[in-house]
């Protein structure tokens, strides 16, 4: 299962969620392959290379989970970038939120946005969510070809 361990980009301005999200990670043996943002812009710098991330190599990630609610651009905006373009539209979107906003939840769909979860509040909740959205798309799920190395 090592072998095969692909890259998962978390965006979220949360110190506590990142930590929670990271532990859950981690019950799966995935944190070591997970880039932290916190920030939307923070995380298209990420995607395309860019900023602090230009010396990078290819680093597509298998998977993003993104927060709605965070500074500088929001889950949205982001995810609104990545499914516009060509060369990261094939990319799985996790929105991991705390909203439970309709509107958000239907703009989401519309973006293209590939699975909406709302944190649970209970701490084991969150982390058995989080643990079950790693195993899936970093281990489970097959990428489009050619999408991750």
């Amino acid at each position: 299962m090592m072998a095969n361990l692909k890259r998962i980009l978390l965006a979220e301005d949360n110190p506590k969620d990142v930590e929670l999200t990271l532990m859950a990670l981690e019950e799966h043996n995935l944190a070591n392959e997970v880039v932290v943002v916190n920030d939307g812009a923070e995380a298209l710098d990420y995607l395309y290379r860019r900023g602090k991330f230009a010396m990078s190599a290819d680093n597509r990630p298998a998977v993003v989970l993104l927060d709605l609610k965070m500074p500088k651009l929001d889950g949205l905006e982001v995810l609104r970038t990545i499914k516009k373009d060509d060369n990261l539209k094939t990319i799985p979107v996790v929105i991991l939120t705390s909203s439970r906003e309709e509107k958000d939840l239907v703009e989401s769909y519309k973006l293209g946005v590939n699975a909406y979860v709302v944190k649970p509040v209970d701490f084991q909740q969150f982390v058995d969510a989080v643990k079950e959205l790693g195993a899936f798309w970093a281990i489970i799920n097959e990428p489009p070809p050619g999408s991750v190395r």
